[in-house]
């Protein structure tokens, strides 16, 4: 990568010239550094994840938490179109989240009227039939509660946790052996596992971010 993929400066018309070929990540950097309103380090987790995410789970409704810009919803659907529509659950939508959706837009019209923003807090989310459950850097407990409503609903789910919180018993006294961030994301896994979930381990680039543990799963039955 030419650019730096984890700063946190914006992608602009002079980074469009980064993204010359003709797969759909490089017309998404074009798309979004002539929209300029999206740091890079977003777009490169959200593209990553993304593609993770879809060799395993197609499909099904997309519930993005902690969604932020909602980057990682519009992707999903991009590259998986049997996807419905995706809903993005923040409290507080940013303030470029339309210049960057009616970018995506109007280069992909199929988008049009698929993505749904709510302001409201993640506990307040509705898991739908056969969603697919996402978050990116839900801060702390909140990856928890993206697993809690994946969980209650018996839904796919995917998480790349970040800033764990260690001392509230979550993780499994496994500190003694690995690193405690690590025990904390092991430990959402095998509440998974224990839960009859299939669960899948992945990585993204570290050069993206530190915080580069991607957790998947879905019900086994």
């Amino acid at each position: 990568m030419a650019l730096n993929p984890r700063s946190r400066t914006r992608l602009t018309r002079y980074t469009t010239s980064e993204f010359s070929g003709d797969t759909l990540r490089d017309a998404l950097g074009r798309t979004l550094s002539d929209a300029e309103c999206l740091p890079r380090k977003e777009f490169f987790e959200a593209w990553e994840t993304a593609r993770r995410i879809r060799r395993h789970f197609r499909g099904g409704p997309v519930l993005e938490l902690a969604a932020g810009h909602g980057l990682l919803s519009h992707i999903l659907l991009l590259l998986d179109r049997t996807s419905s529509h995706a809903v993005c659950v923040d409290r507080r939508k940013p303030v470029s989240f339309g210049r960057l959706h009616t970018a995506l837009v109007a280069r992909w019209p199929h988008l049009e009227g698929r993505i749904q923003y709510r302001e409201e807090k993640i506990q307040a989310a509705t898991v739908e039939p056969g969603a697919l459950v996402v978050a990116v850097h839900a801060c702390g407990g909140l990856t928890d509660l993206a697993l809690d409503l994946a969980l209650g609903a018996q839904s796919r789910v995917a998480v790349l946790p970040c800033c764990q919180v260690t001392k509230r018993g979550g993780t499994s006294g496994l500190e003694g052996w690995i690193e405690p961030q690590l025990a904390v994301d092991v430990t959402r896994l095998f509440r998974l596992r224990a839960a009859g979930y299939r669960v899948f381990a992945k990585q993204i680039p570290a050069e993206i971010t530190p915080q580069n543990r991607l957790l998947l799963g879905e019900p086994s039955s």
